[in-house]
């Protein structure tokens, strides 16, 4: 008789193919050595490419309701000033998906060298063309000129940006409103992917008025008001947070947002088992391999995605959803305006 010894592993990987695993609690000691041997599976990978599909698909569809009803077709107006060459792209990625969604549009370029006082005269003459239903001012603007007084010049209802005060203020009362169209597409990640937010923990990196501070607020608020909440428990964290005091912030997470512009702030150590984590961060980095400059988020990916359930990666996460959810504004905007003049009609 020959007798081959074999590793406790191996036998049960035998025992297991010939379908006779044996019972009780003589294997228990190898049954937790396979358990914490065996690879777990990394986080499901949030398109955020085939969300923005699925809504484009929404927008067209209700864009060619709206025109098939007798309406103007909704108009977008984007003034870009300078020669920014990340904005121009942006500038042309919102264009190309307004033609792919039916709405009309147009770029007003304007040279580096503009007064503040152009530059308000010009989006006075947008806030007063009736054709103009969305508009919006490409940040960010040379340093002479003021963004907030830029932002505010915008009328509210035009505001597809969402950076008026007035639909700022809205936003955080928890009223209908110009959502800002970042932290309104990551809302819609987390909704349409089904995370959940209702008592959960939540740490928004990143403090920004135009990003971090709009998410923590959709994220935080009451979901049975007038504009519903995700109803978390939400922590922000900014520049002068220490790393060690973030992660124990990020630790117990069961979401991070990371929206610093800050690469590599997250890391693997600073995620629990399980957590939901969106990335908003751009950032140009040089490539250490081939030299050549790539686009990376805040989110250590390769080592977070081995912890976390969900995760965006960038380029294609938020990033294509900010774009349609711009769309979704102008829509809204081009509503607005309308009801707006049947009110003016009635009145005068």
């Amino acid at each position: 008789m020959v007798v081959v010894a074999l590793s406790p592993s191996l036998l049960l990987r035998a025992l297991a193919r010939a379908g006779r695993a044996p019972r009780g609690c003589c294997c228990a000691l190898s049954s937790r050595r396979l358990h914490l041997t065996a690879p777990r599976n990394d986080a499901v990978i949030i398109s955020g490419r085939k969300l923005a599909q699925q809504i484009r698909q929404e927008a067209r569809h209700e864009v060619e309701q709206w025109v098939a009803a007798g309406n103007k077709r909704p108009h977008l107006s984007v003034v870009l000033v300078g020669e920014n060459p990340a904005s121009h792209s942006y500038v042309l990625n919102k264009t190309k998906a307004a033609a792919d969604v039916g709405i009309s549009s147009e770029t007003i370029l304007k040279p580096a060298s503009s007064t503040e006082e152009e530059l308000l005269d010009l989006i006075s003459k947008l806030n007063d063309d009736t054709n103009v239903d969305g508009l919006l001012v490409q940040l960010p603007l040379p340093e002479h000129i003021d963004e907030r007084k830029i932002c505010n010049a915008v009328i509210p209802e035009k505001d597809v940006d969402g950076f008026h005060v007035v639909n700022v203020g809205r936003m955080c009362l928890d009223q209908y409103s110009m959502l800002p169209a970042t932290p309104w597409g990551v809302w819609e990640i987390i909704k349409r992917t089904g995370i959940p937010t209702l008592g959960k923990n939540v740490v928004v990196a990143g403090r920004s008025k135009n990003v971090g501070m709009p998410i923590a607020m959709l994220l935080h608020t009451d979901g049975r008001h007038e504009r519903p909440g995700g109803d978390a428990t939400v922590t922000i964290s900014h520049r002068y947070t220490p790393k060690e005091q973030l992660k124990q912030h990020t630790i117990l997470a069961d979401i991070v947002v990371a929206a610093a512009g800050i690469p590599n702030l997250i890391t693997a150590d600073m995620i629990k088992e399980g957590a939901a984590v969106i990335d908003v961060g751009i950032n140009r980095v040089q490539d250490p391999v081939t030299a050549k400059s790539k686009l990376v988020g805040d989110v250590d990916f390769e080592g977070v995605k081995k912890k976390a359930s969900y995760i965006t990666p960038v380029p294609g996460g938020v990033g294509p959803m900010t774009v349609a959810m711009l769309m979704k504004n102008t829509i809204i905007a081009a509503k607005k305006m309308l009801k707006s003049k049947e009110l003016e009609a009635l009145t005068v």
